[in-house]
């Protein structure tokens, strides 16, 4: 159902491990982003395709990097979910009103920021991905380097952007993600269910502008409670205004022990 809705020690050190560089090359990024609700009892359903989708990448030709980004506007109607936020929830606003959608709702998918759909339907997700593929992107290359047990230093790099319109500026977004989650819902429409999420947002920054002559660095933080073998760094770049996303790149986080 949709609800409408307003909108380590100093031991431990940080490895950063690149999708390989191979497929990397061959696939082209494709970026997915999935609004959903612990709150939701249509949200599950989406949630799994969107597992589904990173798991076994099932679209030829193309490397699905999912993002669950959690709204915070059902969290009034018995169960507030800890991943939410209003942040979140204004991207999505950001989103209709580009996309021309009468008002935010749950599960809600969007691809590249160019085509949405509801959250569980896999045909009309697989169609928008196939359709991604045939436009225009940048190639992304995003490195993680330790700076020390709770931050983490990224820098991204794009080439071959695509001609933009007058006037547009392309923006460097970062997500740090985490995979892996679960919560024992014990209220609201979920009430006696388990979650599971896949590769939820648990930080999202702008970090600059895109141009082809520089690279744009920056220092995040990173939580204690976040389990490291299971977070990934998530970089696109994304025009200011159409929103459309034109080029996407992930690399994943581990810890190790030197």
């Amino acid at each position: 159902m949709r609800r409408w809705g307003p909108s380590v020690g100093v031991a431990l050190a940080l490895a950063f491990v690149a999708s390989d560089v191979t497929r990397a090359r061959a696939r082209l990024p494709i970026l997915v982003e999935l609004f959903t609700s612990e709150g939701c009892s249509s949200c599950p359903p989406a949630d799994t395709l969107l597992e589904r989708l990173i798991e076994t990448q099932p679209i030829a030709g193309a490397e699905i990097i999912g993002l669950g980004e959690h709204v915070d506007y059902w969290n009034h109607l018995g169960w507030r979910d800890r991943f939410s936020s209003a942040a979140i929830t204004e991207r999505q606003e950001r989103y209709s009103s580009r996309l021309k959608v009468d008002a935010i709702y749950t599960p809600q998918m969007v691809v590249d920021g160019q085509t949405e759909l509801v959250g569980s339907d896999a045909k009309a997700a697989r169609e928008a991905i196939v359709r991604a593929l045939s436009l225009p992107h940048a190639e992304v290359t995003v490195v993680a380097e330790p700076l020390s047990a709770n931050r983490v230093g990224v820098s991204v790099s794009v080439t071959g952007l695509p001609k933009l319109s007058r006037g547009e500026r392309v923006d460097v977004v970062v997500a740090l993600a985490e995979e892996g989650l679960r919560s024992d819902v014990r209220a609201g429409e979920n009430h006696g269910r388990t979650l599971t999420h896949a590769a939820i947002v648990r930080r999202l920054s702008t970090i600059g502008e895109a141009t082809a002559d520089r690279t744009t660095r920056a220092e995040l933080p990173l939580d204690g409670e976040w389990q490291r073998p299971n977070v990934k760094v998530v970089a696109f770049v994304q025009e200011r205004s159409s929103r459309h996303v034109i080029g996407a790149a992930a690399v994943r986080l581990q810890s190790a022990r030197r």
